[in-house]
């Protein structure tokens, strides 16, 4: 009997899709929402963990799902090839929101960990590599993250918050807050981030109330827009 080894991931990409998606308002998964012939929000989503497997890297996609959202494990079937792939269940034990999805899918990632949002789309010049970019500075700082500048209130209320300061040359995160109730102090907003093995575990404390957040400090590498599809489609 022939026996075969999974290559050791270079890196891993926790890809959280077991949310309802209720505030999109759409009887389809937000991931699945059609943006051109082909192309649904998630494969925008997922563009630069792409580039990742085009460098070279072993990428162990981590998909964290639930019964509903079977019809977006069957689309990930085209990735099959492009990525090791992980699925798991989001265990209701560690909480039912973002940051309980983050706890079900960590004991499945091996070295750096990326956290990737299905409904979350960078863009402008140049933005495939930023996440390679991201993983690149963690070897430095420990945390990175791919941010937009953001001065709208409304906004900044619904995201990952960020108070970006320029610290000879390079963007510091210097405090960060996930949907802040005052938004003010505040003028950017994450939209994928990058994390050292050593440090992964401090991942669900991103997105947690009540929890000190562990982005501060963290290298932020600017893209020219983030657009959250988690919205109303009406």
């Amino acid at each position: 009997m022939q026996s075969s080894s999974t290559p050791v991931p270079d890196v891993s990409v926790i890809l959280p899709c077991a949310g309802y998606g209720t505030r999109f308002g759409a009887p389809y998964p937000k991931e699945l929402h059609c943006l051109a012939p082909g192309v649904t929000v998630l494969d925008r989503s997922l563009e630069a963990v792409v580039e990742l497997a085009k460098s070279g890297l072993q990428v162990r996609l981590v998909v964290v799902f639930a019964p509903h959202k079977l019809d977006t494990v069957s689309y990930l079937a085209r990735y099959a090839d492009t990525f090791q792939m992980v699925f798991v269940y989001q265990d209701e034990s560690f909480g039912p929101g973002l940051d309980g999805a983050i706890r079900s899918a960590l004991p499945m990632t091996q070295g750096p960990v990326a956290l990737v949002l299905p409904d979350i789309v960078v863009s402008g010049a140049d933005t495939q590599g930023r996440l390679l970019d991201a993983l690149r500075q963690v070897e430095v700082a420990g945390w990175s993250v791919v941010a937009a500048e953001e001065r709208n209130h409304d906004t900044l209320r619904q995201m990952g918050a960020l108070a970006l300061t320029d610290a000879g040359g390079v963007l510091t995160v210097g405090a960060a807050t996930d949907k802040p109730a005052d938004p003010s102090g505040f003028n950017a907003f994450w939209g994928m981030v990058a994390v050292t093995e050593s440090e992964a575990h401090k991942l669900p404390d991103v997105v947690g109330v009540g929890t000190a957040n562990p982005l501060a400090g963290a290298v932020a590498l600017m893209v020219e827009g983030i657009v959250n599809y988690n919205t109303p489609t009406g």
